[in-house]
């Protein structure tokens, strides 16, 4: 699977520190489980913390529109300068979740092609946590998001990068 392709080997070289391995990966033939975007309402609001490098980082979740939930991540460069954006849809299909997404340069630019976007399929649900395939998004103590995303370079394992949020008031 490849995740952000552009920014692993960038990721590498700004030293976001790795934690404990908070991804999973499904053994082949996997049946995702049940779920729907009930199961995710906590994760409805907008989200601060650190991103890349320790650049201010923001995430947010509208409430269920029909079966799709629309996210934004949003990371700065620096307190001031917007490095990228993702556009994410978490997405209720054939009885399960599914999580997809593109990325955008600040200048809106995309890394996917026009037509092709990001996909996780669920592994598992948990109350208060979603478990994809190489993206796991989780409860972090009371009012704590832990965003984490397994990254690939050129085809190869180039790390984990975990983001930790605070709910925002």
């Amino acid at each position: 699977m490849r995740v952000w392709p552009m920014f692993a080997s960038a990721a590498a070289m700004l030293a976001m520190p790795l934690s404990a391995q908070e991804t999973r990966a499904a053994p082949d033939g996997h049946v995702p489980p049940p779920a729907t975007l009930e199961d995710m309402g906590w994760l409805v609001g907008q989200w601060q913390g650190e991103g890349i490098g320790g650049a201010p980082a923001y995430e947010s979740w509208l409430p269920p529109s029909g079966t799709t939930m629309v996210g934004t991540f949003v990371q700065q460069a620096d307190g001031e300068t917007l490095r990228f954006t993702e556009h994410m849809y978490l997405i209720e299909e054939g009885g399960t979740l599914v999580l997809r997404l593109k990325h955008f340069n600040a200048d809106l630019t995309g890394w996917e092609e026009k037509d092709d976007m990001l996909s996780f399929s669920l592994i598992a649900v948990e109350d208060c946590a979603a478990y994809f395939r190489a993206l796991t998004l989780r409860c972090d103590g009371e009012n704590g998001l832990l965003a984490a995303v397994r990254t690939t370079h050129e085809g190869k394992p180039a790390g984990e990068l975990v983001f930790r949020f605070t709910r925002m008031e």
